[in-house]
């Protein structure tokens, strides 16, 4: 489906006077009497603004994936509700850099845990074998 809007250079908002000073100055004559055909019925305009608008956001919805068509579409009916790629991290890629920098930190925590784990370990019980054997030292020196 073309972008008749696109085409004639309009907004999809266009009042029927700017359609028919659009229509006039229309010089390709296919596109001049689908535009009219479908533009000037206030039912199928209804209805070709819906679709429009759904089809301009799978356009952007593609564009936000970085997905265009190829060059050899360019130029064509099939590339009117294309955008150029939209290089903004998408709210998806964004959650998954942070599930993927969650786990590496927890992958590396983990790898390092049962070192410190070990050290800590052998510290506290050479704390309490510290304190034991002082505890022991001064009740036994005392008389």
């Amino acid at each position: 489906m073309r972008d008749l809007y696109q085409r004639l250079s309009l907004t999809p908002g266009a009042d029927d006077n700017a359609i028919g000073t659009a229509l006039t100055q229309c010089q390709n004559s296919a596109l001049r009497q689908d535009a009219q055909t479908v533009l000037t019925v206030p039912d199928r305009r209804e209805k070709y603004d819906d679709l429009h608008a759904t089809l301009s956001d799978i356009g952007r919805l593609r564009a936000r994936l970085g997905l265009t068509h190829g060059a050899h579409w360019q130029g064509d009916v099939a590339n009117d509700f294309s955008l150029p790629p939209d290089h903004a991290i998408s709210r998806h890629d964004e959650l998954v850099d942070r599930v993927s920098h969650a786990i590496l930190l927890y992958n590396r925590w983990r790898r390092f845990r049962g070192p410190w784990l070990l050290v800590a370990l052998l510290a506290t019980a050479g704390s309490i074998g510290l304190a034991a054997g002082f505890a022991l030292c001064m009740s036994l020196g005392t008389p």
